[in-house]
């Protein structure tokens, strides 16, 4: 025990003195996952300032004068849209949705046809997608305003419009609501650990390799299970200091938020920051070990680079398979690493509890994992040196 704690403090003052390494971990842990959260957080302030408004724009308001009264008395400012709003809309120039009017409308009404109006807007645009929606709930309440009118002048009822109402129950709560904008997080702590523990692992392993340092490395009278557990802790070590920061650092990222909706349903403090901390220690020292296992068999820090790429992409991939699934969660997704990670966190910002079970799954396949790869890497080790 007493070599693998030499080995162990040997990689960590190596990873400190490493400003490589130090970069990734401040980038990756510290500061990505909260300037990801202020730009969503601006773009979604964006969107809300479009979807509220008070400025429509009417081409053809003069053909529908009953229309413009009606924006006016809901506070709308009606302004007529440049003339090539449509080539604005198509190059991101515009973002606000344009009604056409057609020329005989307010003719067509009084004639008791249906003539039409035209939305415009750019559905690969999504803020002009937000402000089509407020429009087109404008132009429901016009039409809902002139068929009232209508009946009520032939002497019948506008009740028979609406025979019945409906009201609309929702069962999730408000944490589970706000999971809908915190489901996020998940993603990007588990995203910071994989990637912010590649360079300590790749160094300590195919880096020493390139550099020679492996070799005098094994001729020590040291039991190569010893080596490896030293070089593993200090990887690990990196990994969950990258956890632990990546996971608290949204708690002061908060103050940060522009969007009034996303300040109001984000949810996340000390207790979700705990909860995915523990959550993320097993896949840490897991994560760990399997990129030591993979760039142990590579003869430069490029070529384990690009190995260990492919394996992360791979495993970064797993937590989407609850967005693509629209059946939910199911038992085997507590089965695979990083998607049970990602399918626990998304509970502990629901609110939901979580069972002994369901802990100890994830808890023992992330072991498995680890002394598999930790097993095969002491064989591969010596082999490493002399190749």
């Amino acid at each position: 025990m007493s070599a693998a704690w030499v080995v162990y403090v040997k990689e960590i003052v190596e990873a400190l003195r490493d400003r490589r390494t130090l970069m990734v971990v401040l980038f990756s842990s510290v500061l990505m996952g909260p300037l990801l959260l202020v730009a969503l957080s601006a773009l979604l302030a964006s969107f809300e300032a479009s979807a509220e408004s008070r400025v429509v724009y009417v081409a053809g308001s003069t053909h529908a004068p009953g229309l413009v009264n009606f924006l006016e008395r809901q506070t709308r400012i009606v302004k007529p849209p440049p003339a090539d709003y449509e080539a604005r809309l198509r190059t991101r120039k515009w973002a606000d949705p344009v009604v056409v009017v057609p020329p005989d409308f307010e003719a067509a009404l009084q004639r008791g046809e249906t003539p039409f109006v035209e939305v415009v807007s750019d559905s690969g645009n999504a803020q002009a997608q937000a402000g089509a929606a407020r429009v087109q709930r404008l132009l429901t309440a016009y039409l809902q305003e002139r068929a009232t009118l209508a009946l009520a002048l032939r002497g019948v009822s506008p009740e028979l419009l609406a025979p019945f109402d409906v009201e609309e129950r929702d069962l999730a709560s408000s944490r589970a609501r706000a999971a809908q904008i915190t489901g996020m997080l998940p993603f990007f702590v588990i995203m910071a650990v994989l990637y912010g523990a590649l360079n300590a692992a790749l160094d300590t392993t195919a880096g020493e390799r390139e550099r020679g340092s492996l070799e005098p490395l094994l001729m020590n009278p040291a039991r190569r299970g010893s080596l490896v557990l030293g070089k593993w802790g200090a990887v690990a070590s990196v990994a969950v200091l990258i956890a632990t920061l990546s996971c608290f650092s949204f708690i002061p990222a908060q103050w940060l938020l522009r969007s009034d909706t996303l300040q109001a349903m984000f949810q996340y403090g000390w207790r979700e920051a705990l909860a995915f901390l523990v959550l993320l220690l097993p896949l840490s020292a897991a994560m760990s070990a399997l990129l030591m296992a993979i760039a142990i068999r590579c003869r430069t820090f490029k070529e384990a680079q690009a190995s260990s790429t492919v394996a992360l992409a791979i495993v970064s991939l797993l937590p989407l398979v609850t967005v693509f699934d629209q059946r939910g969660e199911s038992p085997w997704h507590l089965w695979v690493p990083a998607l049970a990670q990602s399918t626990l966190m998304t509970r502990v910002l629901k609110g939901e509890p979580l069972g002994p079970a369901e802990l100890a799954v994830p808890l023992a396949v992330s072991t498995l994992l680890t002394l598999m790869a930790l097993a095969w890497m002491s064989r591969r080790l010596s082999d490493a040196a002399v190749r």
